[in-house]
């Protein structure tokens, strides 16, 4: 148990080292782009191998399905670094990402707690897009909003999820992750949007990157049972 311990936090430390040295090779640009070329895919793998390597997990299903949404996110990471813009790809790529998240956390709540979640979150959707889609160029509005769709309900039903299986000894703080990781998928793609598309933010990279790793990694640690 104590070198399992030990294996996770170190490959913990991994992922938040290339996560770091993207945000870094973000923020100084320059002679150092190439950091963040190569730190970003590689958080990104590092995470994926969290799922990998998790022992105990929920199912088969579920791991895969993570699984597929992380290889999914690589792919957009890989078009939205690129000095490119391959905007659209990697909207493509991420919307991809989060139909996978949600075959996962779709089984495991009853329906009407699914319709207030994802209720809930589509009012988070609806302030974030009146404003910002008249600054959206009106050829990426229809992709745009099936992108916020599907996120929403991605995050909604994580959110059902982790409220259905609260008492259930196993899957309780699993459930909990990945709602937690849903949350700041929300979090992250509202700030890359409105850095985009609005008047831009302060140490966007940060922002962005930071809650999207979180994202990510709180969605892999979802996969493993605890207890």
């Amino acid at each position: 148990m104590g070198r399992r311990n030990r294996s996770r936090r170190q490959a913990n430390a991994l992922v938040v080292l290339a996560a770091g040295g993207a945000i870094v090779g973000a923020l100084s640009g320059g002679p150092w782009i190439w950091l963040h070329y190569l730190c970003k895919p590689l958080a990104t793998l590092l995470i994926g191998a969290l799922v990998l390597r998790a022992g105990r997990v929920q199912s088969a299903r579920y791991r895969a399905a993570v699984l597929a949404g992380i290889a999914f996110s690589l792919a957009g990471d890989v078009f939205l670094m690129l000095p490119q813009d391959l905007f659209v790809p990697g909207l493509v790529a991420f919307l991809l990402a989060h139909l996978c998240f949600f075959a996962a956390f779709f089984p495991g709540a009853r329906w009407t707690v699914r319709l207030v979640a994802i209720a809930a979150y589509a009012g988070v959707g609806v302030a974030n897009m009146v404003p910002l889609l008249p600054r959206v160029p009106s050829t990426l509005h229809v992709p745009v909003l099936a992108y916020v769709l599907v996120l929403v309900v991605m995050a909604g039903l994580a959110a059902a999820r982790a409220w259905s299986l609260r008492a259930d000894p196993g899957l309780a703080r699993p459930a909990l992750s990945g709602a937690v990781g849903g949350a700041l998928f929300v979090l992250s793609d509202s700030l890359l949007a409105w850095d985009r598309f609005g008047s831009g933010l302060p140490a966007a990279a940060l922002l962005v990157l930071a809650s999207y790793y979180a994202a990510l990694w709180c969605i892999a640690r979802s996969v493993a049972v605890r207890g």
